[in-house]
């Protein structure tokens, strides 16, 4: 049996799960406006594990969340899978964010929008089709009128940006899955015991999250 501990902590999200061969078998998670990462991340770790009913030694690779979001939240939790991979040698895995947060959704049709809030009008958003394949890399735009003009088909939008991205973004084929707001640690499963199987993990040492700084901020009305 393959047991995954499972870290989310790019948004306002604190998540942890433990994967049992891809099936989520526990998940805690708490979203707060201020960012408890720091206090809850490794409790929820100690007390997932015991929970579980298993032991670290148990466990034959971390995954976490690689960006983009918090700066503070990425560093807490990459800071704290490395230390556990460095402890107990074993691999760590690295998880689109955005992809996480698409997962969410289940639909047959149309397109996935998985957006986070930057600042101002500022997101950050991948483009993923009805079966979660990646049809645009995570890209940093200002969201205007335009933006996602070009699409026909149904657009389901996901994240923390749709307060401020509803007033742009007004065709009628633009759906807000608003009960759909941050990454969890649930979906980060199935994707995680994928790459385990294929051997796809980073460095430990030298793996650095994707921080919102480090992406350049343009704006987009095209696929």
């Amino acid at each position: 049996m393959s047991f995954i501990l499972n870290i989310e902590t790019a948004t306002k999200n604190c998540s942890v799960s433990i994967a049992k061969n891809g099936e989520t078998i526990l998940c805690k998670e708490i979203a707060e406006e201020g960012y408890s990462h720091d206090e809850k991340l490794h409790v929820f770790i100690e007390d997932i594990v015991k929970e579980a009913a298993i032991s670290m030694q148990d466990l034959v690779a971390i995954a976490v969340s690689q960006g983009p979001g918090s700066y503070t939240g990425l560093r807490i939790g990459v800071s704290a899978a490395k230390g556990l991979c460095f402890a107990l040698d074993i691999p760590l895995i690295a998880i689109d964010t955005l992809q996480t947060l698409a997962s969410k959704v289940n639909s047959k049709d149309g397109k996935i929008i998985p957006m986070l809030d930057a600042r101002r009008m500022e997101v950050y958003s991948a483009i993923f089709n009805s079966n979660l394949e990646k049809e645009r890399a995570v890209q940093a735009e200002i969201i205007t009128e335009n933006s996602f003009s070009d699409f026909e088909e149904t657009l389901y939008f996901v994240g923390d940006c749709a307060e401020k991205c509803k007033p742009f973004l007004v065709k009628d084929n633009f759906i807000f899955l608003e009960d759909i707001k941050y990454p969890s640690a649930r979906e980060m499963s199935k994707i995680s015991y994928e790459k385990y199987k294929i051997s796809d993990t980073v460095d430990v040492a030298y793996f650095e999250p994707y921080y919102l700084k480090d992406f350049m901020m343009t704006t987009s009305s095209k696929k």
